[in-house]
């Protein structure tokens, strides 16, 4: 069981970007599996945030075009979303406590993390070092030789 972070959606979904070929070799892998690996919501409205943000694209992606993406990822056999319990509050209140320094952007880490613990994942496909400080996780950098 594992999550798959933004990034790598980023990687997959955007063909300029270096590691593309890797990413979307992986992710259509992952695809195909009719055992479980997950995402967020908060990782798929990121991607969608992004891909949209003239920004970072010189020729964004349309909503909609970004939404078609997703899509197809949801229909996976495989991919389950992780989404709060009622644990929730008291497992976040564990994290924030244990993992000092958490503020700004990583706090978005940090939900993806608290969700992981909540659920019993503790793999995480990311480009994001950011997610080291979380020591209950496994951290996998698909473009790591």
């Amino acid at each position: 069981m594992f999550v798959v972070d933004t990034n790598v959606l980023l990687y997959a979904a955007e063909k300029h970007f270096p590691g593309h070929a890797r990413c979307r070799a992986l992710l259509e892998e992952w695809r195909r599996r009719s055992s479980v690996w997950y995402t967020t919501w908060g990782v798929v409205y990121e991607f969608v945030r992004v891909v949209t943000h003239p920004r970072v694209f010189s020729m964004p992606w349309t909503a909609t075009a970004a939404w078609q993406f997703v899509d197809t990822l949801l229909a996976a056999p495989g991919l389950a979303m992780l989404t709060e319990t009622e644990r929730h509050r008291a497992v976040a209140l564990e994290v924030f406590a244990a993992v000092p320094l958490l503020a700004g952007n990583v706090v978005h880490d940090a939900h993806t993390a608290v969700l992981m613990r909540e659920h019993g994942v503790g793999r995480i496909y990311t480009r994001d070092t950011a997610f080291h400080r979380f020591p209950f996780l496994e951290v996998v950098d698909p473009l790591a030789p």
